[in-house]
């Protein structure tokens, strides 16, 4: 069984139809949706409306839970604008999404790590950037979760990790958005390097699992548009160039 894995759409829907049409062109059993799906300065409204029509196995991520819990005076901008923009309909789509689902047998879904939403799974942070983790972090975070092939999203970082027991991560990266500031569990900086869409396809053979990590073009010029139209200059460059500050020229 081919599987397709998308997280951090971010309310991205000019990227996510541009990966659904992508995935539809390579195909897949099974498509699933790793959270962190509206928040953002973009069109959350219409990308809740357009994977609520798809029903895809998905689960809730970080900022799902603080849109539907915290003080909307106390919302960073993205997770209010989400908030603000989404209908009740789609609050409640988003209040029965669980934080971690097993769709088969064999995957694991989950945001961040098996038991918490914030904590990246396959990376530290060192010196104020995303360095891959260590196995022995990672086969502590992972505790009793036994399925062959686990799915996280979270970081923005297309990885994989084998543990010592066989078991494959992947976090495919992001849909919606490849660059940002973190401020969990300190401040941060991922910086993906170019703007397309990101992916993942995993399928099991006798060998074991094969995964593909796939960047798709899309329109990001509109969506960087949109952003600056929102008054999200971070967005803006991040939408444009992967990056959290847009390269220097050459001279």
């Amino acid at each position: 069984m081919k599987t397709a894995a998308i997280s951090d759409i971010h309310g991205n829907l000019l990227a996510l139809d541009a990966v659904l049409a992508d995935i539809a062109a390579r195909g897949a059993d099974l498509i699933v949706n790793l959270g962190d799906i509206l928040s953002g300065p973009l069109l959350p409204a219409e990308t809740a409306e357009r994977l609520m029509a798809l029903d895809l196995p998905t689960i809730s991520g970080n900022h799902e839970r603080q849109v539907l819990t915290m003080d909307p005076a106390e919302m960073g901008a993205s997770d209010r604008y989400a908030f603000d923009a989404i209908t009740e309909g789609q609050r409640h789509w988003l209040a029965g999404l669980s934080p971690v689902l097993r769709p088969t047998q064999d995957v694991f879904l989950c945001h961040a790590t098996p038991h918490n939403d914030v904590d990246c799974y396959l990376e530290d942070i060192v010196d104020g950037e995303l360095r891959p983790a260590t196995l022995a972090s990672i086969e502590q975070r992972t505790g009793t979760c036994d399925a062959s092939l686990i799915l996280c999203g979270h970081s923005h970082i297309p990885r994989l990790a084998r543990l010592s027991s066989g078991q494959i991560i992947v976090n495919p990266g992001s849909v919606g958005i490849q660059a940002y500031e973190g401020h969990h569990p300190s401040p941060h900086t991922v910086e993906i390097g170019s703007p397309h869409a990101r992916y993942a396809l995993s399928e099991q053979s006798p060998a074991g699992w094969t995964v593909e990590f796939v960047a798709v073009p899309y329109d990001w010029i509109t969506a960087s548009h949109l952003a600056r139209q929102r008054a999200r200059p971070d967005w803006d460059r991040a939408l444009r160039t992967g990056y959290v500050r847009a390269p220097s020229p050459r001279t």
